[in-house]
Order: structure tokens, then C-alpha cells, then sequence
């Protein structure tokens, strides 16, 4: 396997390989496979098969715990927009996995190692080699490293649109003015968190904290609405 490959993803995930075999086997494209017969290479198909269900499973339980209130259809919905083509192929850019992954010489020159599809592939490819070498918990570390940051800054906040749920619930009996104001900023500006409060014609209904001031609105949304139901 690549040595400055190795060197990149301990200095940048703190991770180390036991097998590089399993590595090698997720950063191989099949074209590269068909064009180097002699080698008896594997492709990384089987290997993402896994890593699928293995990021499929964590997703779940991490939104299943944080998000106690979401029903089940909204849990679904939020899950398919993290787990989705676009979004993992993001992630594997920002991992900078797009620049390793062996691709045959076609693949190479119809730009392949651009394409969303190769690249979401790629990213479930690694996690399923990093479940086959060290187990669910180093997969939940490195999550933790890369995807659980973006659920909570509201990266996917599109998806569970409190403020919207809100307004609709406020406006059932006609238009109402809804505001949302920044209390205060905690922390350093590294590691800032927005503390958001939102009212409805001068009435404070509830807080919301987030490390954006948009997630913290929806935050904060979703709490009044949670209060506002409750009476």
C-alpha cells in the first residue's frame, strides 16, 4: 500500500492498519483489476458491500440517540441524505481518498477519480476494510472524525426543517411574526457555539444551541415547538 497513503490517514485519523491487505482491496477499482490480470488483484466491490451496511448501522444508531424525538419517517429521510451518493463522495474528497484509489487507465482518462459514484463507493469501501482490520469502534472513531461533525453543525438541517414546522404550526389561525435573535457566543472561535432564542410577536418560545447560528435556530425551533405541543 502506498507508504504516503499510510503516513496521511494516521497523521490526519490517528489510524494505523493491522492488514494492509484490506486497504489495498478497498482502494482498487475493478478496471484497474482488468487491466492487471496477472496480479490476481481484488476489486473493492465485495469490500464496500460491507462497509455499506457497517456505515448504515452506526448512522442509525447515532441518529436513533440523538435525535430522540424524530419519528421513524424523518429518522429514514435524514439517514438517505447522509448516506447518499453526493454526500459520501464529499467525504471522501475531504478524507482525501480520491487521490489513492488505483483506477485502470479507461477509468483514469474518463476522469473517474472524480466521479461521485466511484468515490461514495470508495468511502464505504474504506470503512468496510476499517471494520475487517479493527473492529466497529475504530469505524465509530473515525465518524466521529468526519461525518458526527457535520450532522451537528446542521449540515442536514434541510432535511428536518423545525423552523418551517414551526411557522406552519404558529400560522394555522392566520399570519404571525417570528423572530429569531442571538443570545450570546460560548467558547473560543475555534470551537464556537451560537446560543439562539426565537419568539412569536414579542413572546420568547424557546433556546437552541448549535455550532452555526442556522443550527442553532433550527434547534431552538424544534424546542419551542416541543413546549408549544405540550400545553
Amino acid at each position: 500500500m502506498d507508504e504516503v497513503f499510510l503516513k496521511m490517514i494516521k497523521k490526519k485519523f490517528g489510524i494505523t492498519f493491522q492488514n494492509t491487505a484490506y486497504l489495498e482491496e478497498a482502494f482498487t477499482h475493478s478496471s484497474y483489476v482488468n487491466e492487471h490480470r496477472d496480479q490476481q488483484l481484488k476489486d473493492n466491490e465485495r469490500i464496500e458491500f460491507l462497509g455499506d451496511a457497517v456505515l448504515e448501522l452506526i448512522i442509525s444508531r447515532y441518529l436513533f440517540e440523538h435525535f430522540p424525538k424524530l419519528p421513524e419517517g424523518k429518522l429514514t429521510k435524514l439517514r438517505a441524505t447522509i448516506v447518499c451518493e453526493a454526500s459520501l463522495s464529499q467525504f471522501a474528497k475531504e478524507c482525501s481518498f480520491d487521490d489513492y484509489i488505483r483506477l485502470g487507465k479507461g477509468e483514469e482518462r474518463m476522469d473517474g477519480r472524480k466521479r461521485p459514484a466511484l468515490l461514495c463507493d470508495l468511502f464505504e469501501s474504506f470503512i468496510g476494510a476499517l471494520y475487517l482490520d479493527q473492529g466497529i469502534d475504530s469505524v465509530l472513531h473515525f465518524l466521529e472524525q468526519t461525518i458526527f461533525p457535520k450532522i451537528q453543525s446542521g449540515a442536514f438541517s434541510h432535511v428536518m426543517d423545525h423552523k418551517t414546522n414551526l411557522q406552519e404550526y404558529l400560522q394555522q389561525k392566520g399570519e404571525i411574526s417570528i423572530d429569531y435573535h442571538l443570545v450570546e457566543e460560548i467558547g473560543p472561535a475555534h470551537q464556537k457555539v451560537f446560543v439562539v432564542e426565537v419568539s412569536a410577536e414579542g413572546q420568547a418560545l424557546g433556546q437552541g444551541q448549535g455550532k452555526t447560528k442556522k443550527a442553532a435556530e433550527q434547534v431552538a425551533a424544534e424546542n419551542a415547538l416541543l413546549i408549544l405541543q405540550d400545553k
